[in-house]
């Protein structure tokens, strides 16, 4: 029998547009001899929709850019049944549809943040990716870098900054920031796509920067520029055995750095390494590295993990994504098709990695 798997995708954070355009590809690679594949919407302003007619009903987005994003659509509307084991979407109209696995394809706050994944943890669902904890510090930065210190991972001087610490006392922040030095970046602790990120010169720029990053949450990380250095990523896939993809180099093209209009908007703001060109000392070490940070946040299923290569040759670990892009020319799938596994053949594995740790728990009594 076929597989029914729901794609779950859009969603209430500001990575909504690039949530679609992932979902559309991995739904274009589930093979249908296989997979029965539900396309399940999330506006933004958080309603689960059905989308019978498949992509063709995903409407385009005027915000940001021609990105696309899920419009309304009446009498569309589904919930997850609640009942524990379950399994089932509810329609309105009170049919039921039952799922057997859940392929969340949601960027951000609300659905990388360890959100979807604890909803379908109560409900019993097996779903990709990473568990809860793992998706909440993968969202986290400032708690990762917490994580990665503790575990011995070399990562580039940072502060952590609240909302409050910076309205009660911006001098004593300014401070922090100056002992850091410039140039530094400033962003959101607990978003994705560089969204609200901006490059600090100088200390006249910093309150605009913190200003940008609170827009997104309460608590902003600064973090000192790695000046002069590759920027090098390295895909991870397995459960108990995780095992780190090629490495791949990103060299942005007429951008400061790799932001968010170079990634999505302008098609040559930045040039694609796939493989870079480093030492297999290099590499492995990378990739020891890429599996090390995986297993601090506890995470399963997927990674992305992010490097600086200095030009002394030191590695640092910048950050994990737990649900990295995941269109046709992203990152992660590119780094592993690169390694020998194809786009299709990747999210097979995704899949029964899901199934796998769901039996797992299950068995333990600690799964429904």
């Amino acid at each position: 029998m076929k597989r029914r798997v729901a794609v779950v995708f859009g969603g209430r954070s500001a990575e909504h547009e690039i949530s679609v355009i992932s979902a559309r590809s991995v739904i274009d690679a589930l093979d249908p001899d296989r997979y029965e594949v539900l396309a399940i919407g999330v506006t933004k302003d958080g309603r689960w929709q059905l989308l019978p007619a498949g992509l063709p009903a995903l409407s385009a987005g005027a915000a940001p850019g021609a990105l696309p994003g899920v419009a309304p659509h009446p009498g569309a509307e589904i919930s997850l049944d609640q009942e524990p084991g379950s399994q089932a979407l509810v329609a309105a109209d009170g049919s039921r549809t039952r799922i057997d696995v859940v392929f969340p394809v949601m960027h951000g706050p609300y659905g990388e943040d360890g959100s979807i994944q604890g909803f379908l943890e109560m409900a019993g669902v097996p779903y990709v990716g990473a568990g809860v904890l793992a998706s909440a510090v993968g969202m986290d930065k400032a708690v990762q870098k917490v994580l990665f210190a503790a575990a011995g991972l070399p990562g580039v001087p940072y502060d952590a900054v609240h909302e409050r610490d910076w309205e009660e006392d911006p001098e004593a922040v300014e401070a922090r920031a100056a002992h850091l030095g410039y140039p530094l970046f400033a962003k959101p602790a607990a978003l994705g796509s560089s969204i609200g990120i901006a490059k600090v010169e100088e200390a006249s720029r910093l309150r605009g920067a913190l200003e940008q990053a609170f827009r997104f949450g309460r608590k902003a990380v600064l973090e000192r520029a790695a000046t002069g250095a590759r920027e090098l990523e390295v895909s991870v896939l397995g459960n108990d055995d995780p095992v780190a993809s090629v490495a791949g180099e990103i060299v942005p093209r007429g951008h400061a750095f790799y932001d968010y209009e170079a990634k999505y908007l302008d098609e040559h703001g930045a040039e694609l390494i796939i493989p870079a060109e480093i030492s297999p000392q290099t590499l492995e070490e990378i990739q020891r590295l890429a599996v090390a940070a995986f297993r601090a946040i506890d995470c399963t299923g997927m990674a992305r993990v992010d490097f600086f290569l200095m030009q002394d040759g030191r590695l640092f670990l910048n950050e994990v994504n737990t649900i990295p892009g995941f269109t046709s020319i992203s990152m992660y799938p590119r780094l592993w098709e690169a390694s020998g596994l194809t786009y299709p053949d990747l999210v097979d594995r995704l899949i029964e990695l899901a199934i796998e740790r769901h039996d797992a728990e299950r068995k333990r009594g600690t799964g429904l």
